[in-house]
């Protein structure tokens, strides 16, 4: 170890060159001198780290060494510090007084006569030496003990167990405070064993007595819970456990104790608490079942009220509708009829220069009629759909003007194409008076001008967006109409594109309005969306999907006149209603067909089973005679492989014929007309049926 480590040699020899000399010679056997000017710095110096001491005899002669002998006198058991004393002469204790004084004060002293030889000094100091290491380390070990005994004391107590230890030989117990209170008794209560067994309950002291003497006689290790009766005669539970320990002191019971009363009553309270489970159970499972019963006779009663509740709804929308529809078409019919009486009278007194009046007036009613159908057809989801690939940068374009007009110039109109803007295959007349209608709605929300913006944009949704669209992830095209108007609240938001919900005044709106829209857009597949805020305006988009394929310009094109028929082509008429077969069949002949007529499906077939040419048959969806109209073309394409079918009907086309899968064109043999249709239409479709390619064989 370092020098200024060790562990000082102190000198003190205040005369001559003694001081020097032995300081010299410690330094050569290992020692480290410090040599001491007086005797009160030599007194000072004395402490428990003090290698040993070399003094002269001269030097304490005289002097007050009552400091001296209190420093020897109170050294703790382990320390006895070495004293070298060196004399001139008399030689040692036994034959030198001074010495024999010396030798009484300093306890552990050895005498060594001036002169000397060096070899006989250096002994001497390497055997103090010696000596005063084998102190420092029974120090050591001392203080290890001590600290092992505090940690085991922290360790008890944070235990909550107290230590005790019996000595067999005179019967003396040495147990910790802790241990006391286990049996009821303060700190400073004198508990020997015999008191110990006498605190334990009478019934368990003999189990007690038991295992101590089994532990003496066998040696072995034990374990035992029992009940004490502390001295205010409280009833608690104590846990012992013991060690048989022989060594040389002779045999001794070592072990600790502790306070167990809580955990025995937990113990119990448990055991009682599953005594008593199954009752328990029983009692909770009858309870559990009788609020089970009550909760399903509740939700009986809910789902009735539901029930009747959903019903009255169904019948005030029923009725809502019923009376809306009789008060439209009564208007309507009024118009028709009395534009087709005036017709009749008008051409009775031969003023035929007044009859296109009354022609136009009577046609506009009708098309105002089909335009109501059509809504309806629109918010049930089952109105028959032209979809045609749409661009909708183009289609928006050419509304603009008539938007325009619609909303009125105290509303600011702007328009934003999307670029590179995908196309849509969509229903482009459905797709207008969707767009027209959102229009019209941002307009009346608007009562004191605003703006409007019509955007278009393309949208890719992931998954999640997706699901919550309620649409499959993959390519859209936006349409969106924005105003600066009122704004919805959450509850008006989230009834709006329920039928027949309006928040217009009685008699302003008929509630279909953005239900058919709504309709319309899930129809083409895709979806209608809102946003909107309390005085913070609308935006409504509507979400449909890409489509890879061009648009047909020709398509867009008004239908030009029916061709005429050439020579030979008939076409059989089947439906029940005797004004509709003969309007088609009037148109027939003014095209040039032949024309057979049928009233049902049996009569129809028959005409398909005989030798007739038939070129093309028209018939209606729903037929008497237990054969419909789609039963009756799929008997007659039985038949007749090649036979060309065009359905008329005020029916959906998804009553008649499935849509095609995206991407696959429909049999071009089989088209559908819904009722009303132009005479014009009706004669181009003729003909388009007529010219279209045969169907592949097999």
């Amino acid at each position: 170890m370092p020098l200024s480590h060790r562990p000082p040699t102190l000198v003190y020899a205040p005369l001559g060159r003694d001081a020097a000399i032995a300081a010299a010679l410690l330094s050569e056997v290992g020692a480290h001198p410090r040599i001491c000017p007086d005797l009160g710095g030599f007194i000072a110096a004395l402490n428990e780290d003090a290698c040993f001491a070399v003094v002269t005899e001269e030097a304490l002669n005289d002097a007050d060494l009552r400091p001296l002998a209190g420093f020897v006198a109170g050294q703790p058991a382990w320390s006895d510090l070495p004293f070298i004393v060196l004399t001139r002469s008399g030689g040692g204790p036994e034959r030198n007084p001074a010495a024999a004084r010396l030798s009484e004060l300093l306890g552990n002293a050895t005498f060594l006569e001036r002169p000397f030889h060096p070899t006989t000094f250096a002994s001497i100091a390497r055997s103090a030496l010696k000596a005063r290491a084998r102190q420092f380390e029974a120090r050591m070990r001392i203080e290890q003990l001590h600290e092992s005994e505090e940690r085991l004391r922290t360790a008890l107590a944070a235990g909550r167990l107290g230590s005790w230890e019996l000595d067999m030989a005179n019967g003396t117990l040495d147990i910790s405070a802790a241990g006391k209170a286990v049996f009821g008794f303060p700190p400073e209560a004198a508990l020997d064993f015999s008191a110990m067994l006498a605190a334990i309950h009478p019934q368990d002291r003999p189990a007690m007595v038991a295992v101590v003497d089994a532990a003496l006689h066998a040696g072995t290790d034990f374990t035992l819970e029992y009940r004490t009766v502390w001295p205010d005669g409280g009833l608690h539970w104590a846990e012992v456990r013991a060690r048989s320990v022989r060594d040389r002191r002779g045999v001794r019971l070592v072990g600790v104790c502790s306070d167990i009363t809580d955990r025995r009553a937990a113990e119990d309270a448990m055991r009682r608490l599953n005594e008593t489970l199954e009752e328990r159970v029983a009692e909770r499972t009858a309870a559990l079942k009788q609020a089970h019963d009550a909760m399903l006779a509740e939700i009986g009663q809910r789902e009735h009220a539901e029930e009747l509740l959903r019903q009255a709804q169904k019948m005030e929308a029923v009725g809502q509708l019923t009376g809306g529809l009789a008060h439209d078409f009564n208007n309507l019919l009024a118009g028709i009829s009395g534009n087709l009486e005036l017709l009749a009278a008008r051409a009775r007194q031969g003023r035929i220069g007044e009859l296109d009046r009354f022609i136009t007036a009577a046609q506009a009613a009708a098309a105002r009629a089909a335009s109501l159908t059509h809504r309806l057809l629109a918010f049930s989801r089952r109105q028959t759909l032209d979809p045609k690939p749409t661009a909708l940068n183009r289609l928006v374009a050419g509304m603009e003007e008539l938007i325009a007009r619609t909303v009125g110039p105290g509303i600011a109109l702007e328009t934003a194409g999307g670029e590179g803007l995908w196309n849509t295959l969509v229903d482009p007349n459905q797709l207008e008076n969707a767009l027209l209608n959102l229009c019209i709605n941002a307009r009346d929300a608007m009562p004191d001008g605003g703006s409007l913006r019509i955007t278009t944009a393309n949208r890719h949704l992931d998954a999640a967006e997706a699901a919550l669209l309620e649409l499959p992830p993959g390519a859209f095209v936006t349409l969106c109409v924005q105003d600066t108007g009122t704004g919805m609240t959450p509850e008006v938001m989230a009834r709006a594109f329920d039928p027949f919900f309006t928040t217009k005044p009685v008699g302003a709106g008929t509630g279909l309005g953005l239900s058919m829209i709504y309709g319309f857009a899930r129809q083409s597949g895709g979806q209608a969306h809102i946003e909107s805020a309390p005085g913070q305006g609308t935006r409504i988009c509507l979400f449909l999907p890409r489509h890879d394929g061009a648009v047909d310009d020709a398509a867009l094109a008004a239908v030009p006149p029916a061709p005429p028929a050439q020579a030979g082509e008939t076409v059989l008429v089947v439906d029940d209603e005797a004004s509709v077969r003969m309007l088609v069949a009037e148109v027939l002949q003014d095209l040039g067909y032949a024309a057979i007529e049928a009233v049902d499906g049996p009569s129809g077939l028959a005409v398909l089973r005989s030798d007739a040419r038939i070129d093309l048959m028209i018939s209606d969806v729903g037929l008497p005679g237990g054969m419909n109209g789609r039963q009756l073309a799929d008997a007659g394409r039985s038949l007749r492989p090649d036979l060309r079918v065009l359905f008329i009907t005020g029916y959906a086309e998804s009553a008649v014929m499935s849509q095609p899968a995206p991407g696959v064109r429909p049999d071009p043999g089989m088209q559908v007309m819904t009722k009303p249709f132009t005479l014009d239409a009706l004669g181009a479709r003729i003909r388009e049926l007529i010219n279209a390619p045969r169907r592949a064989a097999g």
